[in-house]
């Protein structure tokens, strides 16, 4: 599996990972007006994601392809499993996330990891590759308890970035990862704290800007869950002092009556955005100009 260079973006890779869309990559973290920010999952018809141009080792992403961006970066789904997500928001998320593994495993043959926030660790949790699957997960764990958000994300992210700082000079050895964290309410703990200290630990080893990503999802209606989100992004800003930006946050709330919701697509649109956003900060930092798009 190609991975990415430490000290320049990849070849097929200077040209806009964009191109072959019209349509911008979605608005995360910070927008300027957030209550009419697009969002990936205000219809159930959504269009497919735009194409990303991996390294020149991978499947080229086509009109027909536009998942091979997926062959590049391992993908962990971390779910919030507090009591308040039993219910709809539960049958959401297993959903959406049964979807996405053969999407993933399509891209890259070791499927995903799915990480909860409360329930024990497991090897059955690893290499999901089948709808099938994700449903035996679901149906196994039961929510209840609280949210520790930053204490699960660091148990994930330790391991990793050792095996960052191990390999950091020969940093393409180390596949990229992408953290998709799925949650319905306010962390009980301090993820922000975690996730500024590893982000200088990034910066510390001259990591490539998309070596970690980190995505929230919020899904249902908790009373307070997307101000929770709001108050992360800014907490993060206000602590990092000018530190990578890893974190993506995008606030979702049902509409007329249901119909719409997290989905393989809007998430997966969201995941490619943020790839892109960093892949172009890269490419600013490289030749000094901004970056044009098509």
């Amino acid at each position: 599996m190609s991975k990415s260079s430490k000290n320049s973006v990849p070849a097929s890779v200077t040209q806009s990972p964009l191109a072959a869309t019209t349509t911008p990559a979605p608005a995360t973290r910070r927008p300027a007006q957030p209550a009419t920010v697009a969002n990936p999952f205000a219809s159930s018809n959504s269009e497919p994601p735009p194409c990303y141009s991996p390294p020149a080792t991978t499947v080229a992403a086509s009109t027909d392809n536009p998942y091979a961006f997926l062959s590049t970066f391992d993908t962990i789904f971390l779910i919030d499993d507090s009591g308040s997500m039993a219910g709809r928001s539960w049958r959401e998320t297993s959903l959406a996330i049964a979807s996405i593994a053969p999407i993933c495993t399509a891209h890259d043959k070791d499927g995903i990891d799915i990480y909860f926030l409360n329930a024990p660790d497991s090897p059955s949790y690893q290499n999901i590759t089948r709808p099938n699957e994700v449903q035996r997960i679901f149906e196994t764990v039961k929510p209840g308890g609280g949210t520790p958000t930053g204490t699960k994300l660091n148990a994930i992210l330790k391991p990793y970035l050792r095996e960052c700082e191990a390999k950091k000079s020969n940093m393409e050895a180390v596949k990229p990862l992408n953290i998709i964290v799925i949650t319905d309410g306010v962390p009980t703990d301090d993820p922000e704290s975690v996730i500024v200290s590893y982000a200088k630990k990034l910066d510390k080893m001259d990591a490539p800007p998309w070596q970690v990503g980190i995505q929230f999802f919020q899904v249902g209606e908790e009373s307070g869950a997307a101000e929770a989100l709001q108050e992360l992004d800014d907490g993060i800003e206000s602590m990092g002092g000018g530190v990578r930006d890893i974190v993506d946050t995008v606030p979702w709330k049902s509409q007329n009556g249901g119909n719409t919701g997290l989905n393989a697509d809007g998430i997966l649109k969201v995941v490619l955005g943020a790839v892109n956003r960093r892949l172009d900060r890269k490419r600013v930092s490289l030749d000094g100009r901004p970056v044009q798009r098509s």
